[in-house]
């Protein structure tokens, strides 16, 4: 009889738990259309519904002001009883601080950033890597020795792929430089459209960018020179003037994570994957690009996956010719975290606020 009523409590359980799926939720800062970063990460979600299927329910808030708004939408998320929820913009980091602090039952995972807590983590892709290559595929590619670089603001995050970036440049071009313009929004296409022709009438012969629009694609076209894309594959946007798009894959780490969940093994933790874990890479590669700059990419890639070539190793001077980082050292990954300076070869301002 024991037997009988353990094995039906087992039986209710069992179907109590496939009756109630895990609740995901995403919190985007743009609206996702169909290219760019927010984009990305509903790919990241799509991913998961359909490794899950119905063991999950994911929902979506898109388009949310960075700052107490942001709040209000992760307060709701909770009260709604999800179980994990996801915000995906360097501007969440302190609401989502703050609201992990008030709902401790509930997991939160901010992208990009840098605070932690009991049930607080971060993650990101190490997209400076593919940035490193794209930079070397520019500097090759380039003829005015001009590159023009659409970012919306001077984050650690941006600064880190501008830097890398520019070493990649002028790793193989000591004469190019890479000019940078802030839009001072993540999704501003009419600005976007102003600074993209402006570093392009300044002599920029190659545009590439870190804002969530296609715009400086599209310009590249309309104006004849080449263009990088970012976040996702822009190459629809661009037929002639794609060379490339630095892309992310955030269902890995999407999956991971939930798994860690499901199995009660989640822990507050940093992730930060990159070209060895598939999590960042070139995509959309044109035929433009002769084979022996890809076969150059290739050579530096695999050199980055396996540890022997360190991207932000010295010496690197910063752009008043000031030794940043000396010869024999690189930088750790907390200074890359926190980096707040151009590297030389680098036209812009890192203060415009």
């Amino acid at each position: 009889m024991l037997r009988l009523l353990l094995a039906s409590l087992i039986c209710w359980s069992t179907s109590v738990m496939a009756a109630d799926p895990l609740k995901v939720a995403f919190v985007y800062v743009s609206p996702v259309g169909d290219v760019g970063w927010t984009y990305s990460h509903d790919e990241g979600r799509r991913y998961l519904e359909q490794m899950y299927g119905a063991n999950i329910e994911t929902k979506i808030v898109e388009s949310v002001p960075e700052g107490r708004e942001a709040r209000e939408v992760f307060e709701r998320l909770a009260e709604e009883g999800n179980d994990i929820i996801f915000t995906t913009s360097w501007g969440y980091m302190v609401s989502s601080q703050r609201t992990a602090s008030m709902y401790p039952n509930v997991k939160f995972e901010h992208a990009t950033g840098l605070r932690r807590g009991d049930n607080l983590s971060t993650y990101s892709t190490r997209a400076y890597e593919a940035r490193y290559l794209s930079g070397v595929i520019a500097g090759r590619m380039t003829k005015s020795n001009r590159v023009g670089y659409v970012a919306a603001y001077p984050v650690a995050e941006i600064i880190r792929g501008i830097n890398a970036f520019t070493l990649g440049v002028r790793s193989v071009n000591p004469n190019a430089v890479v000019d940078v313009q802030w839009t001072k929004s993540w999704y501003a296409p009419a600005v976007a459209n102003k600074i993209t022709h402006k570093l392009i009438d300044d002599g920029a012969d190659i545009v590439t960018q870190h804002i969530d629009s296609p715009t400086p694609v599209k310009v590249a076209e309309a104006r004849g020179v080449y263009a990088i894309g970012y976040h996702s594959d822009m190459s629809k946007f661009g037929s002639r003037a794609h060379l490339l798009s630095v892309t992310h894959n955030w269902g890995k780490i999407y999956a991971q994570r939930v798994a860690a969940l499901q199995s009660n093994q989640w822990s507050p933790k940093d992730l930060w994957p990159g070209l060895k874990e598939g999590t960042s890479k070139l995509t959309s590669i044109s035929t433009i690009i002769p084979a022996s700059i890809l076969k150059e990419v290739e050579a530096i890639k695999a050199g980055v996956i396996s540890g022997e070539q360190v991207i932000f190793a010295g010496p690197i001077n910063n752009t008043r010719g000031r030794t940043k980082v000396r010869d024999g050292r690189a930088l750790s990954d907390d200074e890359l975290l926190r980096m707040n300076w151009f590297v030389e070869g680098t036209i812009g301002d890192t203060k415009v606020y």
